[in-house]
């Protein structure tokens, strides 16, 4: 079993974002797209606060949201990176696993990813994520450099909307055909 501590409030910022993004999506009636929360069983409690603490997670997450995008089922996860590298080791097995299950089920898959240093927002296919990933696992590099990445998935700056992806997924599925 996992444990929570304050380290999992990292990118807490970029999730607050996210979450703005998609209730905006979700007023204009362009998508559905939900928090996956995950389970955990609280250890202990700061009650005078009524903070938790200390808690160990009942189960592996998959990704950190998932819904519908005009009648196409999406999921991604939402990192932050300080460097202008993108260590492998902050996503799981378990969740790749889910996200090429995923596909193969016709949705789209895909991680935001925040260069704090840069301050821009990028884009990452799940299929251009794909080469990274097992180059790792045969052990190569465990870890992209941002100039490996395709520079037209940076995220265009747009007024209203704090993390705006939905032009990324008309790119995305433009590329698919």
């Amino acid at each position: 079993m996992a444990t929570w501590n304050s380290r999992g409030l990292r990118g807490s910022t970029l999730e607050e974002l996210v979450n703005r993004t998609n209730d905006k999506y979700r007023e204009q009636r362009l998508a559905l797209i939900q928090k996956v929360p995950t389970p955990i069983t609280p250890m202990k409690i700061d009650k005078e606060h009524r903070h938790i603490t200390l808690a160990y997670f009942e189960q592996k997450s998959t990704v950190d949201y998932i819904g519908v995008i005009q009648g196409l089922p999406v999921c991604f996860d939402a990192k932050e990176s300080a460097q202008m590298t993108f260590a492998l080791q902050n996503i799981h097995p378990h969740q790749v696993a889910f996200m090429q299950e995923f596909e193969r089920q016709d949705g789209i898959a895909f991680f935001l990813i925040y260069y704090t240093a840069k301050d821009l927002y990028y884009y990452l296919p799940f299929r251009d994520f794909l080469p990274f990933w097992e180059r790792a696992q045969s052990g190569g590099r465990k870890s992209f450099r941002f100039d490996e990445l395709d520079q037209t998935y940076i995220l265009p700056k747009k007024q209203g909307v704090m993390v705006p992806y939905l032009e990324m997924i008309n790119k995305d599925l433009a590329e698919r055909e």
